[in-house]
């Protein structure tokens, strides 16, 4: 025989469901976006004083040639 549940214990149980829903929601974007901006911190902007074309390099490095024109330019500083 199948338990008989009333009103208030089915909304009790609706309630922990959608908070249990939300919580794992809010835990797998927080992940993502955790893993997306570690992947992009790693990486330093350049501006090329010859040909004035921006770029990017992955690591801590002070300098780079410049991949159009192979002008070694400084890392920018904000």
């Amino acid at each position: 025989m199948l338990p008989v549940f009333d009103l208030v214990t089915g909304i009790v149980f609706f309630c922990f469901l959608l908070a249990a829903g939300f919580l794992g929601l809010w835990f797998y974007y927080d992940r993502r976006d955790h893993a997306h901006s570690a992947a992009g911190r790693g990486r330093a902007t350049f501006h090329c004083i010859r040909c004035d074309h921006l770029y990017s390099a992955r690591g801590e490095v002070a300098t780079v040639p410049c991949p159009k024109c192979a002008h070694v330019n400084s890392r920018l500083r904000f």
